[in-house]
C-alpha cells in the first residue's frame, strides 16, 4: 500500500490526526467539527490568552455563534481537541490545516508574515507522508511559490513525493461558521488530481455540500475572484447611493424597485466594508498579475469607493452639525458585522479617525466588543449626535425618543438603513440616512 494510499485509510476510518494551525474564526470551528467527526485534533495558536479558553471548552469568539461553544466544550471535554503554542505537537500529525491571516500591507501587496511563519515552523517538523492542506486566502500563485518553496526548503522533503501540499480555501461569515462550514460548497486544489481528491475526501467528513476538485491556482482564483466580486457589487450599491443624495432620491426605494427587474440583485449600501476577507480579497487578486501585462482597473476602483464610505458618513454628519469641532459624536458599532465581535478593518475605525482629524470627540458603543460594551443610553450622554455603524440587533430595540432626548442635537445619521423615519419623526429626532438627500 502506498503513502496516499495509507493516508486516504485513515480519512476514510477517521484514525488520522489532525493539527490545525491558527485558531480564530476559521481554524476554531474547523477544528471543532473534525472532532466532533471522528478525528483527533490538535490546535496551535500564538495567544497563550486563547489557547487557555480553549483548552477550558470555552469560545474565545464572543459575538453570537449558533452552535459553536456548546460544540467546543463536547470535544474538548471529550479529549478529542486540545491546543497549544508548540509546533512539536505537530510531529506526530498526518494532516495539517493552515489557516492564518494574510492581510494585505500599505501597498496593496501580501504581507504573509503569518503565514510564512507558520510554514516554517511545520516545515521543522512535519513528518513524511504529511498532508498539509491551506485554507487561508492566498494570492493566486502562493501555492506554487510560496507554500510549496518554503516547506520544501525547511523540511528537506520533495512535495509530490515526501509530503502531499492541498488548498481548500474557506468559505465562512461571523455569525455564520459553523452552518457556512457544514453547507457551503467548497473548492479543493491539489497539484495532482489525486491529493485533490484526498482534499476532498477529508472535507466530506462534515461538509453537506458539493466539494469541487481543481489544481492550486483555479482553487486560489475561485476564492479570491468571488470577493472581488462582491466587492464590486457593494461599491455599486454605494455609487447609487451617492448618485441619489445627489439628485434627491431614496436610494432603498430605488434598491427595492431595481431588484423587482429578474436578476438585477442588487445589493444594500452602507457605512463602509470591514472584516478580513473582503477589503483584501481583492487586492490578493489583482497583485497577482502586478508583473503581468493585464490591465487592472475594476477592482481598485470598486475597494477606493467602498475605502471612502467612512468619511463620506464623516462628509454627511458635517453637512448636518457644520462643524465638528469640539462636538462629541457616538459611533453606534465597532465590529464590522452586525451581532459579531469581529473588528477587523472596522468601517467605525476609518470613521473614529476621520471625525478626531476634523476636531470631534469620539465616543464607541457596542454590545459585542469587550470594550465598548455598557448601556447604550449612558454611551449618548454628553454627545451630540450618534453614527449607525453596525446594524446590531440591539440596536433595532433603541427607544428613539429617550435616546434622542438624551443627544444634545437630537440627531442620527443611519449608515445602515436601520431606522424607520416615521418613527424618529415622531420622537422628535433628526434622522440622516445613507443614500437619502439631507433636508
Amino acid at each position: 500500500m502506498t503513502a496516499i494510499e495509507t493516508l486516504s485509510k485513515k480519512i476514510a476510518d477517521r484514525s488520522a490526526a489532525i493539527g490545525v494551525i491558527g485558531l480564530g474564526y476559521v481554524g476554531l470551528p474547523v477544528a471543532a467539527l473534525f472532532a466532533q467527526a471522528g478525528f483527533r485534533v490538535i490546535g496551535v495558536d500564538t495567544k497563550q490568552e486563547r489557547i487557555a479558553v480553549i483548552n477550558a471548552g470555552n469560545s474565545p469568539i464572543e459575538g453570537d455563534e449558533p452552535g459553536l461553544p456548546a460544540l467546543l466544550a463536547d470535544v474538548v471535554s471529550a479529549g478529542g481537541f486540545h491546543a497549544t503554542a508548540d509546533y512539536e505537537a505537530l510531529r506526530k500529525a498526518e494532516i495539517v490545516l493552515i489557516s492564518v491571516e494574510t492581510p494585505v500591507n500599505e501597498d496593496h501587496i501580501p504581507a504573509y508574515k503569518a503565514m510564512k511563519g507558520a510554514l516554517r515552523s511545520l516545515g521543522a517538523v512535519m513528518q513524511a507522508g504529511t498532508l498539509v492542506v491551506v485554507e487561508s486566502t492566498v494570492m493566486p500563485g502562493t501555492m506554487a511559490h510560496i507554500a510549496k518553496t518554503l516547506l520544501e526548503e525547511t523540511s528537506g522533503m520533495t512535495c509530490g513525493k515526501d509530503f502531499y501540499l492541498g488548498n481548500c480555501p474557506e468559505r465562512v461569515m461571523p455569525g455564520k461558521l459553523l452552518r457556512n462550514l457544514r453547507t457551503m460548497n467548497r473548492v479543493a486544489g491539489g497539484d495532482s488530481p489525486q491529493i485533490a481528491r484526498m482534499v476532498r475526501d477529508l472535507y466530506n467528513s462534515f461538509v453537506e455540500a458539493e466539494i469541487d476538485t481543481t489544481d492550486w491556482i483555479t482553487a486560489e482564483i475561485v476564492k479570491t475572484a468571488e470577493n472581488a466580486y462582491r466587492d464590486v457589487q457593494i461599491a455599486f450599491a454605494n455609487e447609487v447611493a451617492l448618485i441619489c443624495e445627489g439628485l434627491g432620491a431614496d436610494v432603498w426605494r430605488v434598491r427595492e424597485l431595481v431588484r423587482k427587474s429578474p436578476g438585477r440583485e442588487m445589493l444594500q449600501p452602507g457605512a463602509g466594508v470591514g472584516g478580513h476577507c473582503i477589503p483584501k480579497d481583492p487586492w490578493l487578486l489583482a497583485s497577482s498579475v502586478k508583473d503581468l501585462d493585464v490591465p487592472i482597473r475594476l477592482i481598485p476602483t470598486a475597494r477606493e469607493i467602498n475605502a471612502g464610505m467612512p468619511r463620506h458618513m464623516m462628509n454627511l454628519l458635517k453637512k448636518v452639525l457644520h462643524d465638528l469641532r469640539g462636538k462629541k459624536i457616538l459611533l453606534l458599532g465597532y465590529a464590522y458585522l452586525q451581532n459579531s465581535d469581529d473588528t477587523r478593518n472596522s468601517p467605525s475605525a476609518a470613521l473614529a479617525e476621520s471625525l478626531a482629524a476634523e476636531g470631534a470627540e469620539v465616543a464607541v458603543h457596542d454590545p459585542f466588543v469587550a470594550e465598548y460594551r455598557g448601556d447604550v443610553y449612558e454611551a449618548a450622554r454628553g454627545c451630540d449626535a450618534a453614527v449607525l455603524v453596525t446594524a446590531h440587533d440591539a440596536y433595532g430595540e433603541i427607544d428613539l425618543k429617550k435616546f434622542g432626548s438624551i443627544l444634545k442635537d437630537a440627531i442620527i445619521l443611519d449608515g445602515r438603513n436601520l431606522f424607520d423615519s416615521a418613527q424618529a419623526r415622531a420622537a422628535d429626532v433628526g434622522l440622516v440616512r445613507l443614500g437619502n438627500p439631507i433636508r
